[in-house]
């Protein structure tokens, strides 16, 4: 479900802001609303009021109608018709006839219901009366209860200017006390609201007090629960800072540490061939000058790659790594012809395809191949498998490797030789930056391996060491270096894919 986003503008208010500007309109609404209905309540208890004096007067009038001689008369009760127009606040008028209009007694024309009246059932309609607003009560009885059939009307009506007056005072009241208690929860809301950003205001002010090179995780426990998530974001973000920082100083102290010594050696080789005159042993230490650069700069290549590996931004694009594969072996056949080593490549199937970076896996590749190559004996036999693993079965071995991996399907580069392999003991080691085997004497910087660990990080997959065998006598041989990838759903067209 999509979050519901607020307009551009309202972004830069503040919560106070934004949160007043949301509520007030929605309880002005429902203010609005509470006085329309406030309005209509109070116009029902007027008329209800107003009308059962209207109907007082017409009781009032029928007690002192009389029928006696056989015609109609009326003896009017002027004090109650003075008295109900001092409470109306305004004219009242009377009329009193027979049904059939004959005789009519006070002011004609006074308007009647649009539905006939019942005998003995008050009726009261609002009507104008010489263009006046007028609210009549109109009576209908039987004109001689010993002749039936005859009936008589009497009607009372007074302006509506008194129950006007006493509907809008109703109304006044219940508008200022409605906006009364608006304001006062307003005023309320803005206290409140302030008083629960505190914890965020002094968050501010304490982070705004630190030091430029404090990047220690800021106390959630400080802050609302609803603003936790955020302190942990930023926590996290300081934390990726922090090891961005560590992964910087380490490489300048590892570029110093591996660079000090083999520059130091170049400067005293260059010293020693400007002194020497034997023409042979000028060549021999050229030869040796050669050699020396040639292991700086490879060095140099290699700390640069681990710090790419470590920092620097890949864009992830899908790419057949059972092709990238197979030309890594291709590239790395002269060495083995050189070597006297059989190198060898499998693959279980095609078209097995991985989100990755093309040049970061084909250097994490190359760097096992080229480890295999140099460290198995001349003879010996390395091979390069690519499969499909349908889950983590979490090997043990080399935990270099940070948490699981997810149980999903994976695809799998292993490098199997039949070199001096890794002691057991040392396996949980391999991948470090600087780590060499203590059973091996070749030159090296230890970095191969700390490279391809950083990019099957990078990748979401890991990286896992183990012996290639066990012989005859129950001891381990060679070394297998296994390299877990996630996998991805083959696309509809994988010749657009890259081929590596």
């Amino acid at each position: 479900m999509k979050a519901l986003a607020l307009p551009a503008r309202w972004r830069r208010f503040s919560v106070r802001r934004t949160l007043l500007t949301l509520v007030l309109p929605v309880m002005l609404g429902a203010v609005g609303i509470e006085l329309a209905l406030t309005w209509g309540t109070a116009l029902q208890a007027a008329n209800s009021a107003y009308d059962r004096s209207l109907l007082g007067a017409i009781k009032a009038i029928d007690s002192n109608v009389s029928t006696e001689t056989g015609g109609l008369s009326v003896e009017m009760p002027y004090r109650l018709l003075e008295f109900f127009e001092l409470t109306a606040s305004g004219q009242v008028y009377f009329r009193v006839s027979t049904e059939d209009g004959l005789v009519e007694i006070g002011n004609a024309g006074l308007p009647l219901p649009d539905q006939p009246l019942r005998t003995g059932v008050p009726r009261f309609i609002d009507a104008e009366y010489f263009g006046a607003p007028v609210r009549v009560g109109a009576w209908a009885r039987e004109l001689d209860a010993e002749r039936p059939g005859r009936r008589m009307i009497i009607q009372v009506a007074e302006s509506t200017n008194s129950r006007n007056a006493f509907s809008r005072a109703l109304l006044m009241q219940a508008m200022w006390r409605d906006l009364l208690t608006v304001s006062v929860v307003a005023g309320t809301l803005a206290l409140v609201i302030g008083w629960a950003l505190r914890p965020l205001d002094r968050l501010r002010r304490d982070v705004e007090a630190r030091a430029e090179d404090d990047l220690s995780p800021v106390d959630e426990t400080q802050v609302p629960a609803d603003a936790a998530p955020l302190v942990r974001a930023i926590n996290h973000h300081l934390a990726r800072q922090r090891e961005l920082i560590d992964g910087r100083r380490r490489f300048v102290d590892d570029a110093s540490h591996q660079l000090r010594t083999p520059l130091a050696t170049l400067a005293t080789m260059v010293g020693y061939a400007r002194r020497e005159q034997d023409p042979e042993r000028l060549a021999e230490v050229l030869a040796a000058l050669k050699g020396q650069i040639d292991d700086t700069v490879r060095r140099t290549n290699q700390m640069l790659a681990l710090a790419r590996a470590d920092t620097a931004a890949v864009a992830m694009t899908p790419l057949m790594l059972d092709r990238l594969a197979d030309r890594c072996a291709r590239e790395s056949w002269p060495l083995a012809r050189e070597q006297g080593i059989d190198l060898g490549f499998e693959c279980a199937r095609e078209d097995i395809v991985v989100l990755g970076h093309e040049s970061q896996l084909r250097e994490a590749l190359l760097n096992v191949l080229h480890n295999a190559l140099r460290y198995t004996p001349r003879g010996g036999q390395v091979t390069l498998s690519v499969e499909v693993e349908p889950g983590n079965e979490g090997e043990e071995g080399n935990e270099g490797n940070e948490g699981e991996v997810e149980a999903r399907p994976m695809a799998v580069l292993r490098v199997v030789d039949d070199g001096p392999g890794i002691p057991a003991d040392e396996r949980p080691r391999a991948g470090e930056r600087f780590f060499r085997g203590s059973n091996v004497d070749l030159p090296g910087s230890g970095l191969g391996l700390a490279i391809v660990r950083a990019i099957a990080r990078r990748h979401l997959g890991d990286m896992h060491i183990a012996a290639a065998r066990i012989d005859a006598n129950g001891l381990e041989r060679g070394t297998a270096v296994t390299l877990r990838l996630p996998l991805q759903a083959a696309s509809e067209n994988p010749a657009a894919l890259k081929a590596g």
